[in-house]
């Protein structure tokens, strides 16, 4: 049974209430006040009941819907591993008290990190559209302005080479078909371990790709010709052992055999297509090959390269970030291949205004969102002052345009996007995402989002109380 609130505190809740009530941070005391709101809860149990049919009403008591969201909020707001969630929680009071478990048994690592699967991106989207429209309602935020910018979260990935690439599937191959084998015996095709050979390969690689002259070159070549031959020979053997599942050849436990050759048939592909771009870049010298694979378990990762001196290549997927007033992030969007900066401007204002039901008056950018049609367009739909800077222009009207006073006022508000994006980083965790998949990179993105919002809506109905 899951409820939206726990339904009756304890004594013990009162004891922690009276023990806790000076110790608050202004801004959690204040969010605590605006995460009671009854449609965040409401998104949260419907979201949860989709488990288990009639949930809301039979069965055994589950985690009230207000604690799954406090709990997750409080772990994006630290930026703490699910761990690290459970121990301080159980360990603080002012958190036990944040999160309404009060003097209740804190639930462990594994369950929330169940019911933080079960919090999807269209939910986790909602739960934000929600927030800044309590933002709205608490006098946070107008729409009077909007500044928009994009950044990389990166996958938790290493760093992609070929060799590494192909070493991660041998690996992985390998270890499935020693579960196959000790689940079905001598039967069918015997096992053969390659993993030490491929892998005294992927060191010799990385031995001879320091060697930049030509005799090492040759060495390089060599040992991926090696490696592919091995690499080529475990892909081989995994094919025959999916094929031996799927005729009834190997025989034992069906769950664990279906379970094996469903992880056999995602990964071959995968290996097959590191092979293919191993021999194009290497063999061929092709290092512009289509369809890239960049992990082997991320497979939706792209190389994202923002002109970085010091990190030219980014590994994961490109996000914006759009604000208001008051540092609050009205809409963000993880987009599943990069689109050009340019292309953005006129999708994020029309947001804005169905958001806000306003035109804002002052639209700010970097260069990257800079065109003529662009300027146009956001004139035209009623915006007085865009403040978007092109610097490869040779107009004397439009230099003349960007020195005025009010150009560069939007364009230094415009940097605190930057400072934003810093902090989403820095305190909540948006430098790489932890959650797995292109659904996980949205959670986290939007998570560690409302997060931030969170506090911000905190800090300012603080001083709005104290002033």
């Amino acid at each position: 049974m899951i409820a939206t609130r726990r339904r009756q505190r304890s004594f013990a809740d009162g004891f922690i209430f009276d023990e806790v009530d000076d110790l608050w941070e202004p801004w959690m005391r204040h969010a605590d006040k605006a995460l009671e709101d009854e449609a965040l809860l409401l998104l949260i149990q419907q979201e949860l009941m989709k488990r288990c049919k009639k949930s809301k009403t039979r069965g055994r008591p589950g985690t009230p819907a207000e604690v799954v969201l406090r709990m997750m909020l409080l772990k994006h707001v630290r930026d703490w591993s699910y761990q690290a969630l459970t121990r301080e929680v159980r360990a603080n009071l002012v958190y036990r008290e944040f999160t309404r478990i009060g003097g209740g048994r804190v639930p462990d690592d594994k369950t929330m990190g169940r019911l933080g699967r079960q919090l999807g991106p269209e939910t986790v989207k909602a739960l934000h559209d929600r927030v800044v429209q309590i933002a709205r309602e608490n006098k946070a935020t107008a729409g009077k302005k909007l500044r928009v910018d994009t950044t990389v979260v990166e996958t938790n990935i290493h760093y992609p080479t070929d060799s590494t690439l192909l070493g991660d599937g041998v690996r992985v191959l390998t270890r499935v078909m020693k579960k196959i084998s000790a689940v079905a015996g001598a039967t069918g095709t015997k096992f053969r371990d390659r993993s030490r050979a491929v892998k005294l390969r992927v060191l010799a690689i990385a031995r001879a790709s320091r060697n930049k002259t030509e005799s090492g070159k040759q060495k390089l070549k060599q040992s991926y010709v090696k490696l592919l031959d091995a690499t080529n020979r475990v892909v081989g053997q995994a094919k025959k052992f999916s094929r031996e599942i799927a005729e009834r050849v190997k025989r034992g436990s069906r769950t664990a055999l279906r379970r094996a050759k469903k992880q056999l048939d995602e990964m071959v592909p995968r290996v097959q297509q590191v092979i293919r771009q191993t021999k194009a870049r290497v063999l061929r010298g092709n290092t512009h090959a289509e369809g890239k694979l960049l992990s082997m378990f991320e497979t939706h990762t792209e190389v994202i390269r923002k002109g970085k001196t010091d990190k030219p290549n980014e590994f994961g997927k490109l996000v914006k970030i759009q604000e208001a007033e008051n540092q609050i992030i009205t809409d963000y969007e993880v987009y599943d291949q990069r689109p050009a900066d340019s292309t953005l401007l006129i999708p994020s204002l029309e947001q804005h205004v169905q958001r806000f039901e306003r035109v804002p008056q002052l639209v700010a950018a970097d260069p990257g969102f800079f065109s003529a049609a662009n300027e146009a367009q956001a004139e035209e739909k009623g915006v007085k002052r865009v403040s978007i800077p092109s610097h490869a222009t040779k107009s004397v009207a439009r230099r003349q345009r960007q020195k005025q006073r009010w150009f560069k006022k939007g364009q230094k508000w415009r940097t605190g996007c930057e400072g934003r994006i810093s902090v989403l980083k820095r305190r909540h965790g948006l430098k790489r995402s932890r959650y797995r998949g292109p659904d996980g990179m949205k959670r986290w993105v939007g998570l560690g989002v409302i997060a931030d919002n969170i506090i911000h809506l905190g800090t300012h109905l603080a001083a709005q109380a104290s002033g």
